[in-house]
């Protein structure tokens, strides 16, 4: 573990109380002037650059924000050298200093106690046996935001130091990110409705207006693909998503599940990432629907950055059809 040694330090004078969000943007390696907040797993937000808090970020000696790190997977080749065959990011590791103080030793050790806890909590398991990650965000003075989630791994036990832990003291948190890469809490949608349907000889010759068939651009403006999530209201008898891109697709079909065709109003929700059909049956989790797509030929494809050329198709569908598309952009750096 990286060792990070932080002076003793008296909280600056801003001229003002903090503004009782991320606080006032402070200078940060690696990504310039920002705020940030920290979301523990009960949904408590703690702010880590307002000085006024009773605790803030130390600049120096923030780090892990920037490019992810990949391990290659690679073919020798017989003329000397090597080809990339595979690029896999790793977790990510961000070490975040934070100065902890109180006017009194009661006051400092209750914050310094609280902050450990909502750091910790991201080791304990919850009900469903999985441990819940918190939240680190980063905004910045344009109003954009990323957030990644993180565990915390170590580095809460204070400088050890003559003075220290009495009114003061100083940890060096070290966060461990499964999925390395940022995510823009904002979710871009694409949204599909069939319009009213006419008869097509009654009473002349009509076109109705339906976006639920037919090709759509979809623009991930992040770094890396992006796997998106779709929520289908029927009625619909057949589900086709295509990325003409790449000729990948997956189809579902209601009645393989034994439901029937899926009625005016009922919705069932697929998931690319983790891979999950889930009908909305009133049940918390909904019923499992995986038994519906088309496989083995199906797959759940993802969008890569920039335009993706994608089609959607419903069968049988009805005047209150639709269909909606959600993805959160994921980037390289903070």
């Amino acid at each position: 573990m990286p060792l990070i040694t932080a002076p003793v330090l008296t909280p600056p004078d801003t001229g003002g109380p903090g503004d009782g969000g991320g606080g006032i943007p402070i200078p940060i390696p690696e990504i310039g002037f920002a705020t940030a907040t920290y979301t523990d797993p009960t949904g408590e937000v703690w702010p880590l650059t307002d000085d006024q808090a009773g605790w803030f970020t130390l600049a120096e000696g923030v780090s892990g924000l920037d490019a992810a790190v990949y391990e290659f997977t690679t073919d020798a080749q017989p003329r000397g050298g090597a080809r990339l065959r595979h690029a896999q990011p790793q977790p990510r590791t961000i070490i975040w200093p934070l100065y902890v103080y109180g006017d009194t030793h009661v006051e400092f050790i209750a914050r310094w106690r609280a902050l450990a806890t909502a750091f910790t909590r991201t080791l304990r398991p919850g009900p469903d046996g999985v441990r819940p990650p918190g939240i680190l965000e980063i905004s910045r003075p344009d109003g954009s935001r990323r957030r990644i989630n993180v565990h915390y791994e170590g580095g809460f036990e204070g400088q050890g130091k003559q003075g220290t832990g009495i009114s003061s003291d100083a940890a060096v948190l070290t966060l461990w990110c499964e999925d390395p890469y940022w995510i823009d809490p904002t979710p871009i949608g694409v949204h599909r409705e069939t319009g009213v349907l006419e008869d097509f000889l009654v009473p002349y010759p009509t076109v109705s207006s339906s976006q639920v068939l037919g090709a759509t651009t979809v623009t991930n403006p992040g770094d890396v693909i992006v796997w998106p999530t779709w929520v289908i209201t029927g009625p619909a008898s057949k589900i086709t998503f295509t990325h003409t891109g790449t000729g990948e697709a997956f189809a579902l079909t209601p009645s393989a599940t034994g439901h029937g065709n899926l009625l005016a109003g009922e919705t069932v929700t697929v998931s690319t990432d983790p891979p999950m059909v889930r009908f909305q049956d009133g049940t918390p989790n909904g019923a499992n629907w995986v038994g519906g797509l088309n496989w083995p030929a199906a797959v759940l494809w993802g969008l890569a950055p920039g335009d993706n050329e994608v089609t959607f198709q419903l069968d049988g569908s009805g005047p209150r059809s639709t269909v909606d598309l959600v993805f959160y952009p994921r980037y390289e750096t903070a």
